[in-house]
C-alpha cells in the first residue's frame, strides 16, 4: 500500500527510488536513469494519467557500458566507447533489482513494464529480445541509431510479443553534424514500421526540440502511454 513516502533500496551497488502504487499489485514500471529525476518523472505521469501504478527508477547505472547491446567505437567528442555489457545488466535487473522491488512492493504486479530516455530508451528495447520480463516498454529520444541495432531489431525474435510499445524523439535530433546519429529519426520510424507490420500496438511520438529539450516531460508521456489502458 502507498504511505506516500518514497523508498530506497540499494542492490548490487545500484540505488532504486521506489514509488507504491495505492492498491497491491498495480502495475509496476521500471525506469533506469539519472539519479534525482525520479520524483519529477513519477509526479509528471501522476499529473498525466488517473492509473495507479508503481515506479522503480534505477540509477547508478554505468550508461556507455551498462546499456549498450554490444561494443562500439566512441561517437562524441570527448565521450568513451561503448562497453557492450546490457546482457550483464539485464541479468541484474531481472534476477536481483525486480524479485527485490516486487518483495517490498508485497504482491507481485499486474504486468511489468521497463522505461528509459536516450541509452536507456535503446536498452528498453533491447530487453524485449533478451528477457520476457517486461511487457511493455518506452523508449523516449531512444538512441536507436546505436550500430547495427536496426539491423538486429529487424531480424531478431523477440522474447515474447510486447503488449505495447512507445517510441519517441525531438524533431531536431536528426539535425546535427554526428554522422551516427544523422539516421535516428529514420531508424525510429523503421523500427515502429516494422513493430506496426507485427501487428505489435505501438505508438510513435514526435516533439518539439533537440534530444536535451523536456527530458522529464518526453520519459513520463511514455510512461503514461504504457498505462493509458489500465484505467
Amino acid at each position: 500500500m502507498d504511505d506516500g513516502r518514497e523508498r530506497h533500496l540499494t542492490i548490487d551497488g545500484l540505488n532504486v527510488a521506489l514509488f507504491p502504487a495505492a492498491r497491491a499489485g498495480s502495475p509496476l514500471v521500471l525506469l533506469c536513469g539519472e539519479a534525482g529525476e525520479a520524483a519529477a518523472v513519477h509526479g509528471a505521469v501522476r499529473g498525466r494519467t488517473c492509473a495507479d501504478f508503481s515506479l522503480a527508477a534505477v540509477s547508478g547505472v554505468d550508461w556507455n557500458a551498462d546499456l549498450s547491446p554490444w561494443p562500439a567505437a566512441a561517437v562524441f567528442a570527448g565521450g568513451g566507447a561503448f562497453g557492450g555489457g546490457a546482457d550483464a545488466f539485464l541479468l541484474t535487473l531481472t534476477e536481483r533489482v525486480l524479485p527485490r522491488v516486487v518483495d517490498a512492493l508485497g504482491e507481485r504486479p499486474a504486468w511489468t513494464g521497463l522505461a528509459g530516455y536516450s541509452l536507456a530508451g535503446l536498452f528498453a528495447v533491447y530487453s524485449l529480445y533478451r528477457t520476457e520480463a517486461f511487457s511493455r516498454v518506452a523508449s523516449a529520444s531512444g538512441s536507436l541509431w546505436f550500430p547495427g541495432f536496426i539491423d538486429f531489431a529487424r531480424c531478431a525474435a523477440m522474447r515474447r510479443t510486447p503488449e505495447r510499445v512507445y517510441l519517441s524523439l525531438g524533431d531536431g535530433e536528426a539535425r546535427t553534424r554526428n554522422p551516427a546519429l544523422r539516421t535516428v529519426r529514420d531508424d525510429t520510424e523503421a523500427l515502429y514500421r516494422h513493430y506496426a507490420e507485427m501487428g505489435i500496438p505501438a505508438v510513435f511520438e514526435l516533439n518539439p526540440g533537440n534530444h536535451f529539450r523536456d527530458v522529464t516531460e518526453r520519459t513520463a508521456r511514455g510512461v503514461a502511454w504504457l498505462l493509458s489502458d489500465t484505467l
